[in-house]
């Protein structure tokens, strides 16, 4: 049985990141080699010293919806706390609730001047519930105006630049997280990367519940996966299969991207334009079909981000580059600094 607390490790709090650094790029690097222990530290400015003419970098342009929304129980006034995780159709959201045990079926919670409020049309397990959102106006305007960027519960610091839990390429709104391992980019990197000769091309994943449900069983193979909705293009598919036929290294920015691709190939053996819903579960004893190289945050103790880097090199690789890591006081999770898992 592949445990969950295999995959565990001690970090001290006060390595886990609580504000972005004045300059995105300016995170430190560490180059972890997959087939063997060697571990080079960088900063994320030399990035493109690491790739190669040909090579195609690949990026999640998912934008964040300002989706936490603090409201009142009409006829309670209770306190709730609604996240939207995703719009299921027209103005029907799934969304994650605390207190969840004060909402049921036809309960009503409404948010600031009573411009938006939600009906729940539906109770699921584990917190989540379904609305029926009423509001004046267009939904994203006033999402904007009430709702504030669903930092992670271990981001305790107030996010003075909102736009700094957005990638700079982001475009396509729908997302419930940033795909954080794209933080760090600037446009003037990604145009150093460019002039290198390498394509840099995007896809979406809207980040959903799978980010914020724990794995709570001990088995690891018995953990399931949230859905979370994907889309890839036709001309991004067509680069993809030309780099793969051409043995050209395909490097993923982040797990979101990573799971995507993998998706996609692992059902068409090879990239097909399409929107759908993957809950592909990567983890150790996986083999990947799709990407050569990876470029991603340091992920919590027994997550499933941390099980997929683990499948992408070993477990004992990456316990390793993370004890070495938390030595020289890299800056963990979402706004901390990065690493490039890579073939020697």
């Amino acid at each position: 049985m592949m445990r969950t607390d295999d995959f565990d490790y001690i970090l001290p709090e006060e390595l886990i990141a609580q504000t972005p650094l004045q300059d995105r790029a300016s995170s430190r690097l560490l180059i972890c080699h997959r087939n063997d222990l060697e571990i080079i530290h960088e900063s994320f400015h030399h990035l493109p010293k690491y790739f190669q003419k040909g090579d195609v970098l690949v990026l999640n342009d998912t934008k964040v919806l300002p989706s936490r929304l603090i409201g009142t129980k009409v006829l309670t006034n209770a306190s709730i706390e609604v996240l939207l995780l995703r719009q299921i159709e027209n103005d029907i959201w799934e969304a994650l609730v605390k207190p969840a045990r004060r909402i049921k079926v036809d309960d009503i919670v409404s948010f600031g001047d009573g411009s938006l409020s939600a009906k729940c049309t539906f109770s699921g397990e584990e917190g989540i519930r379904n609305f029926e959102m009423s509001y004046k106006g267009i939904f994203l305007e006033v999402l904007d105006k009430l709702g504030e960027m669903p930092l992670p519960p271990y981001i305790h610091e107030k996010l003075i630049d909102q736009n700094r839990y957005q990638t700079v390429y982001s475009k396509v709104v729908g997302s419930a997280a940033a795909p954080t391992a794209g933080l760090h980019f600037t446009k003037e990197l990604l145009n150093e990367i460019k002039t290198l000769g390498v394509e840099v091309c995007y896809l979406t994943l809207h980040v959903g519940l799978g980010t914020f449900r724990p794995v709570s069983v001990e088995d690891v193979t018995k953990h399931t996966m949230h859905s979370e909705f994907y889309s890839l293009s036709k001309e991004v598919a067509s680069l993809l299969n030309t780099a793969k036929s051409e043995k050209r290294r395909i490097i993923a920015v982040g797990t979101t991207s990573t799971r995507t691709l993998e998706a996609i190939f692992q059902k068409h053996q090879s990239f097909i334009a399409e929107s759908g819903f993957t809950n592909i579960f990567i983890y150790p004893g996986y083999k990947f079909k799709a990407i050569d190289g990876l470029i991603t945050n340091f992920h919590l103790p027994k997550s499933t981000l941390v099980m997929l880097v683990s499948a992408f090199a070993s477990k004992e690789i990456i316990m390793n580059a993370y004890d070495e890591a938390i030595k020289q006081k890299y800056r963990f999770f979402s706004f901390g600094d990065s690493m490039f898992i890579t073939d020697k």
